[in-house]
């Protein structure tokens, strides 16, 4: 199979979709493997060592998509998307709810897409999103801190406040990956920490890991309102596989919390938690609404790529492997993972959530690989 690895160009995005190991595994198994020049220099990998590990050197970013499998980091964009190809397969976080122009061109392309986000085993889990919402979520805390610096807007407290004075309070809402993470660099920091969420089991094990000193509250309209008011940071943190966040924030409810708090959306890549969240940038992470900094740019782990990159391709590569080796179909049907991972395929929408997000007709993936 002929790999290519294009460079990303999503604002600030300094991650790539696969680093020299995974190319040498790729060479060694027969594949041809094509980086695009350039391609992992954010991430401190230089072209030489994908060389080194028997990759090529593409000197454009057609002749990196010009290829059978296109392993990325993010979703393609409008500047991208001449590249794709019908039958071709795309490997990378799509976020599709989030995303209805990148959904209409992956039909419209026939490209057999596959998202990060959506690959899952038959026990559950996301192992390929679960790195970076770890990542996510270590960095909403430090991020919103920094936003709460008085000359950056913010309401001027220091999460962790020193002997005697209030600490800052940091609500969490969604207890996954995202919110225990963030939860321990808030606990770290000595701030108080409450996290809400639906699951009382995932409620117990927080309260368990976490010794009792962070409040649990189950999520309801009533929970979350009462919340908000003594709140100086507020984290989206939801999920629902593949589907658009849950919208459980109205723009009365942030209306109750004190100016210049900071609202970090970390759900904005599936449509945000809030009917006030849009999409921003790492170049211009940050606008006020309701008098609250919101903070909702979707690809934060990009910021730090060194460990986000190693992180992601830890759980990847054995992925990129199996979709290399054998006929994709032969692969699909051996691995419930990756079929579950499918968003599209050769004109049809393949997953259920995203097709629900836009109330779009589904089919089966099984049906379309059967022959």
């Amino acid at each position: 199979m002929r790999i290519g690895v294009p460079k990303e160009i999503k604002n600030n995005e300094f991650r790539v979709g696969l680093v020299p190991a995974g190319a040498e595994v790729l060479v060694g198994d027969g594949h041809e493997v094509v980086v695009e020049q350039g391609a992992g220099l954010g991430s401190g990998i230089a072209d030489d060592d994908y060389i080194q590990a028997g990759a090529s050197i593409a000197g454009d970013a057609g002749a990196a998509w010009d290829v059978d499998m296109v392993i990325k980091v993010k979703e393609p964009l409008p500047e991208e998307f001449g590249y794709l190809q019908p039958g071709q397969l795309l490997f990378c976080f799509l976020h599709l709810a989030g995303a209805p122009q990148v959904l209409d061109e992956l039909l419209k392309r026939s490209v057999r897409a596959i998202g990060y986000e959506t690959v899952q085993p038959e026990g559950g889990g996301l192992p390929l999103l679960a790195p970076m919402s770890q990542v996510a979520g270590k960095m909403a805390v430090q991020l919103g801190a920094a936003f709460l610096q008085r000359e950056k807007g913010g309401s001027g407290i220091l999460l962790g406040g020193v002997p005697g004075t209030k600490h800052g309070r940091i609500v969490i809402i969604g207890g996954g990956n995202v919110g225990i993470n963030a939860a321990k660099v808030a606990y770290g920091l000595g701030a108080q920490v409450v996290i809400i969420d639906s699951d009382h089991g995932r409620l117990s094990y927080i309260d368990d890991i976490f010794d009792g000193k962070v409040v649990t509250l189950t999520s309801n309209a009533i929970n979350i309102r009462e919340a908000l008011p003594n709140c100086d940071m507020l984290v989206g943190a939801a999920l629902i596989p593949g589907a658009r966040a849950p919208q459980l924030l109205t723009r009365q409810m942030l209306r109750t919390m004190r100016p210049g708090s900071v609202f970090v959306d970390v759900a904005i890549d599936q449509g945000g938690m809030s009917e006030t969240s849009r999409l921003t940038c790492h170049a211009e992470p940050v606008y006020v609404e309701e008098g609250i900094i919101h903070y909702c740019v979707p690809n934060i782990p990009g910021s730090v790529p060194v460990t986000s990159t190693y992180a992601l391709t830890n759980v990847t590569a054995s992925y990129v492997c199996k979709l290399a080796a054998a006929d994709i179909r032969e692969a699909l049907k051996a691995n419930v993972a990756l079929i579950r991972g499918v968003n599209t395929w050769d004109g049809h929408l393949t997953c259920p959530a995203v097709a629900a997000a836009f109330d779009m007709p589904c089919t089966p993936l099984e049906a379309l690989i059967a022959t």
